[in-house]
Parts: structure tokens; sequence; C-alpha cells
């Protein structure tokens, strides 16, 4: 069976990985991924994506590109003759391209769909505290995650890991519902069923605007916030009146302050409190604008301070 792969993050390397591993009658004709630019901050060197990467390693022929509706793409794909096309993480296909696989083309969502259409499926299942999650096969069609959906693998979210942590696991159970996914398709046996829509909810694309931390929320929703959002592109408030993200925080008992509106953040016998609607947040670890990443105490052994001070986010 003939293959095309397309992705571009670490998500979507172990399914990459699994492919070439699973099967002498999977043969990986062509790997699609994203051009070279810089990935850790924008004025770092251009480097090749994590898919890109694995593929050359692996040995497959690699395909870069930012522009999937050119012409020039879909005779690349076309020329492939695939039975089978990939999508782990990548951009939305027109019909042009996805129809030129004869045994159709497939996506790899890290959601249960019909839940969390859209482009931040991981960080949003957290940031509204859900306690469960999955992965989900389901065959293109035009309208973006709404197709006829193949497999899907249920996961339990831990209460102390954040997005990252989460989405390392998912990519694991991603790849093996991928190769599943491949061994149904080769033997003729798929079975899919329609996406519930009365049960869509969405996961939009995250802005600066909707990953600032809103303290006037419970401490429980900041913190699935934070946690929903670490380790990238991370939640974010002001200090002082400069940016600060915030990678990790815990429930905390009040501290010896007063009472506080949300949004008062405290430093208090060595530690850095932050408060919300219903309780308080310690701040465990943090990056001031125009700082590295730093746990919070040495953030505060750098920070001239009183034994008891407020500000304002």
């Amino acid at each position: 069976m003939r293959i095309i792969f397309m992705g571009t993050p670490q998500f979507a390397v172990p399914s990459l990985k699994a492919i070439a591993a699973a099967d002498d009658h999977f043969e990986l004709v062509l790997v699609v991924t994203g051009s070279d630019k810089p990935r850790r901050n924008k004025h770092a060197e251009a480097e090749p994506s994590p898919v890109k990467q694995t593929a050359m390693s692996l040995g497959f022929t690699v395909y870069e590109t930012d522009d999937v509706t050119s012409q020039e793409f879909a005779d690349i794909v076309a020329a492939q003759r695939a039975d089978v096309i990939v999508v782990a993480a990548f951009r939305i296909l027109p019909s042009a391209v996805f129809e030129q696989a004869s045994l159709g083309a497939f996506n790899l969502h890290a959601s249960l769909l019909p839940a969390y259409r859209g482009a931040a499926p991981i960080n949003w299942a957290m940031i509204k505290g859900e306690h469960e999650t999955g992965v989900t096969t389901f065959f293109l069609q035009q309208r973006v995650d709404t197709g006829n959906v193949i497999l899907q693998e249920k996961m339990l979210i831990e209460p102390a890991e954040n997005a990252t942590d989460l989405a390392t696991r998912l990519s694991e159970a991603g790849a093996r519902i991928v190769v599943d996914t491949l061994h149904l398709i080769a033997s003729r046996k798929v079975v899919v069923y329609r996406q519930d829509e009365t049960l869509v909810s969405k996961a939009p694309k995250l802005t600066r605007d909707n990953t600032r931390i809103k303290w006037s929320q419970s401490a429980k929703a900041v913190n699935d916030f934070i946690r929903g959002l670490a380790m990238k592109p991370t939640a974010w408030t002001t200090f002082n009146g400069k940016t600060m993200k915030i990678f990790k925080a815990i429930a905390a008992p009040s501290p010896e302050t007063t009472p506080a509106s949300p949004g008062t953040i405290v430093v208090e016998h060595g530690r850095l409190y932050a408060s919300c609607s219903d309780g308080w947040l310690e701040l465990l670890s943090l990056q001031l604008e125009g700082r590295k990443p730093m746990e919070a105490s040495e953030f505060l052994r750098g920070f001239r301070h009183d034994h008891q001070q407020q500000f304002f986010v």
C-alpha cells in the first residue's frame, strides 16, 4: 500500500515512526511537511521541522510546502499514485489534494470528535476542565474535522500534567490508531460512523487575546487555564507593567494578607501568590518579559520587595 504522510510538529513524529516500522506492505512514498523556519523563537535560525528531521533520518523522500493549495503541490501528490494519505498536525488540505488517494485520506485529531474541533484540541480540553480526552482518526471531507470517524482511543487527563505532557501521551496513542487504521484500510475492513453534530465543541486557534489569564475566574479554572497552555504558548498576565508568563501554579491557602480583589499578586515570605475569585494560587514557575524562564523562588531572589507587598495585574 502506497502511503503519503503529511505532518510538521513533534506530535506527528510517533505516527511517522510507527508507519515506518509497522508493515512491509506499507510503502511510505513521500513525507510532506512545512518549510524550514525559526522554531524556538522568531530570532533563531531556520531549522527543519521535527517531521522532516525524522523522515530524513529514516531515509524517506521529503517535500516541503507552506502552500497546499498550489497546482504544483496537487500535481506532486498525484504523481505518487498513493493509496492512502495520512495527515497528522498539518494544514487544511483542499479536496484536489486529498481526493488523489485511491483508498482515502484520513486525519489524526487529538480529541474525541466531535468534541474540540479546531486547531488546539489538547489545550482547550484541559482549559475547560475535562477529565477525559483522546485521539480520533477520520476520513477527510470538505468541512474541517467533520469526516466519518474510523477509530478512537480514550485517555484520562492526569490532574498534575500540563498540555505538553498530555500531547506527548496523545501522540503515542495516536501512532497506535494510525497504524490500526492503515491495517483496516488495507484489509478493506473499515467501518465508519458519522459524528453527532449535537455534541460539537470548538478548539479555536490560540492567540494573544485568548491566552491572557482572567483572574476573575475560580482558582481551579485559572489553574486549568495555566496547565492547558503550558509550556507553549503559555498563559500570561502583567506584573509591574510587564508581561509575565505563568508556566505552573498550585492551589494555595490564603496568605496573611487581608482579602484582595481578583488579580492581586502578593509577595509574602518568599512566595508569590495570586488572588482569584474564590481563593489563591501560588505561582511556581514563570517568565517575566525580558528575562529567562525560572522558578518563582529564583525570580524573587532577584527582585527587591518588602516582606509583604501587593501588585495588581
